[in-house]
């Protein structure tokens, strides 16, 4: 069934200083569990804690500087490119450039904290 989905839903984040995310489709907003997705705002010095996720996470940046963490490497995902993250696979995020980044996160299943399996 065909529907628009008028408005987002704020939904809370983890991580400091506080980063906004706007769910258009997911657990929260459309009651969907397939995927998920969400437009992410976070400033300057952002970071959140690394987690070991159940889904597959695609990225797109469209402003900013997106830092990668993985368990053998790390790296930058800038604005005009994407990362896509397996499911099962050690992940940490952080905005540590001047302005931040944002950015639209696409989970498969949909993004859940009971799935992100973050760490202490």
């Amino acid at each position: 069934m065909t529907r628009i989905i008028e408005q987002p839903t704020l939904v809370e984040a983890t991580g400091e200083p506080t980063k906004q995310i706007q769910e258009f489709v997911g657990r929260v907003n459309s009651d969907t569990s397939g995927v998920s997705i969400a437009k992410m705002k976070s400033p300057s010095g952002w970071n959140e804690p690394g987690q070991t996720p159940e889904f597959e996470e695609y990225t797109v940046v469209l402003h900013g500087v997106l830092h990668i963490r993985l368990k053998d490497r790390e790296f930058d995902v800038a604005a005009g490119q994407a990362v896509s993250i397996s499911a099962g696979e050690w992940v940490q995020y952080s905005t540590p450039g001047p302005e931040g980044a944002e950015y639209i996160a696409v989970c498969l299943p949909a993004f859940s904290p009971d799935l992100a399996h973050r760490d202490e």
